[in-house]
Formats: structure tokens, sequence, C-alpha cells
């Protein structure tokens, strides 16, 4: 089964190049590498690293910065080179981000799933440690998790078991041929793309069963450079459940229940004030997004005017 890896990067060279470390290392090495930025330095010096003797890696830019943008810029470029559908051989295209690092054994036990289960059409792996919601994991400690010298952490994506899977969480998550064959990732999700995983789930569920694979194991460093404003951030935490409700991707209940939860977070933290994260930041976000719906003119873009 041939592996694809697609990573759209902005503003992290040096994460990507260590990211292409541990691709590496894999104890199944992908096939072929998209590393996607959105300009020339975005992307990391590849010059002599030892991928390039052991997979196919290409370096592309998209038309404009923006998740969705980046990753749809990498899956038409995979569908020009990938087997044809008619009694080719199946491959499937996995998606880290720049600041993911994944075991050696992750590309392994995602083919090993998809070949063992014909049923399963996506995939998300089991996170050791997220820095999004700590400040950040260093490399170094991202290297203790994965070598089990320090204990994994709490995390919706954790467990021993396999498990049906609502949403494949962004930073690591699989999908087979034939979802890329009828969908793409919404381009509506400006940027930073907040819930694009939610709703390229939700489609790609039509076609078969998406599940949490617990031997896929990794840790998210959520490093903070590159990321989106706190103001723009805020306006797509209500903006973005929002639009997937209306494209009825997202349950609208399910969308109630994140913008309420985000907005007394960010109202709480705003008020004791917070060192990490600009909640105050966010809060205005989520404030002008609400003035927006009712002015009726609430939408994901508006953040590319903020």
């Amino acid at each position: 089964m041939k592996k694809y890896v697609v990573v759209a990067t902005k503003g992290r060279p040096l994460e990507t190049r260590v990211l292409l470390d541990m691709l590496a290392a894999q104890d199944a090495r992908p096939d072929v590498v998209h590393i996607v930025g959105a300009s020339v330095g975005d992307l990391p010096d590849v010059a002599g690293h030892p991928l390039l003797a052991l997979a196919r890696v290409e370096m592309r830019l998209a038309r404009a910065p923006g998740l969705t943008i980046q990753r749809n810029a990498a899956i038409e470029a995979i569908l020009k080179d990938a087997p044809d559908e008619a009694g080719g051989e199946r491959w499937f295209a996995c998606f880290f981000d720049d600041d993911f690092r994944p075991h050696p054994g992750w590309l392994r036990h995602c083919q090993a799933l998809f070949e063992g289960q014909s049923d399963v059409i996506g995939m998300t792996g089991q996170v050791l440690a997220d820095g999004v919601k700590s400040g950040g994991v260093s490399e170094a400690d991202a290297l203790r998790y994965l070598s089990g010298e320090k204990p994994r952490e709490l995390h919706w994506a954790s467990g021993s078991d396999r498990r049906d899977a609502g949403c494949a969480y962004g930073c690591n998550m699989a999908f087979v041929d034939r979802v890329f064959r009828a969908h793409r990732f919404d381009e509506a999700l400006p940027l930073y793309g907040w819930q694009e995983d939610y709703d390229f789930t939700a489609r790609a569920r039509e076609l078969g069963a998406v599940v949490y694979e617990p031997s896929c194991l990794g840790v998210h460093l959520g490093v903070r450079s590159g990321r989106t404003s706190g103001v723009k951030f805020g306006y797509s935490q209500v903006a973005n459940p929002l639009y997937l409700a209306r494209k009825h991707t997202m349950q609208r209940y399910h969308a109630c229940r994140y913008i309420a939860r985000h907005l007394l977070s960010n109202l709480y933290h705003s008020l004791r004030g917070h060192p990490l994260f600009d909640y105050r930041g966010r809060l205005k976000g989520n404030l002008l997004a609400l003035a927006d719906i009712v002015r009726g003119v609430n939408h994901p873009l508006r953040i590319l005017d903020l």
C-alpha cells in the first residue's frame, strides 16, 4: 500500500526539518512526502537530508496561506501521481502538523490498519502529550514521551482500545485513496482552519468508518509561532462551528456547545489574566463574531478582514 505524507507549514522551517528526521526513522518509510508552504521562507532546507535517499520529497507553494488551501494543493498533486483507481495499488495519505512527532511505528501501524480493515477509511492516532493547551512541549520531552520515559498525559485521543472516532485530530490523521477522490478540505475555513478536521471527517464518514488507532503514537508539540492571532482565532471559535452547522457536518447542539464553552473559557481567563495565551484577544474575536451574527454577515472568511 503506497504511503503519502502531507505537511502544511507556515513559518516553521526548523520544526518541519525535525519532522523529516522522524519520517526518515519510520519503520515503514513513506513513499512520497509533500511539504506545502505559502512562501519560500516556510520551506525547510532539505539539502543532504537522509530522507531524500529513502523517499521522494516534494516541496511546493500553495496559491495562498491557509491550512485547507495548502493541504488541498498536496491532494491535487497526489491524485496526479497516485495509482489509477481501476485495479491500481491502494494508497493512503496522512497529515502531520509540522510540530507533530510520530513514533517510528506510526506509518507501519497505520498501513496495517488500512490493509486489515477494509471498512476503515480514516484514522487518528494516540496523542501522548499535547502542548496546545500547556504552552508547548519541548523536542527533548517529546522524545521522552515517545520512549516511555515520561508517562503519557490524559487526552481525548488516548486509551488502549481501538474505537470509532467522531473526529480525526488534524495534527495526525490519515485517510485512504477513495476519500480524496470524493472530498477536499473546505477552503472557506481559512488560515488556521479551526474545525477543518471535524468537517472533513464528517464528510469522509459517508464512505466508511473513521477510528482512533492506539498503536499510532505521537506527540504534538503545540509550537506557538505561526499561529493565528487571538482575535482571529476567537472569531473562528464562533464562526466556524456555525458554518459547519449550516452545512450539516456538525450538529447544531454541538456547535452551540463549542461556542458556549470557548466563550466562557475566554471570559474567565480574560478576567484572571494568562501569561501564555491571548484570551482577551480571543474574547474580542468571539464578541465580533456574535455582533456579525446580529448583522447577518457572520462567516469564517471574515477573519481575513480583521
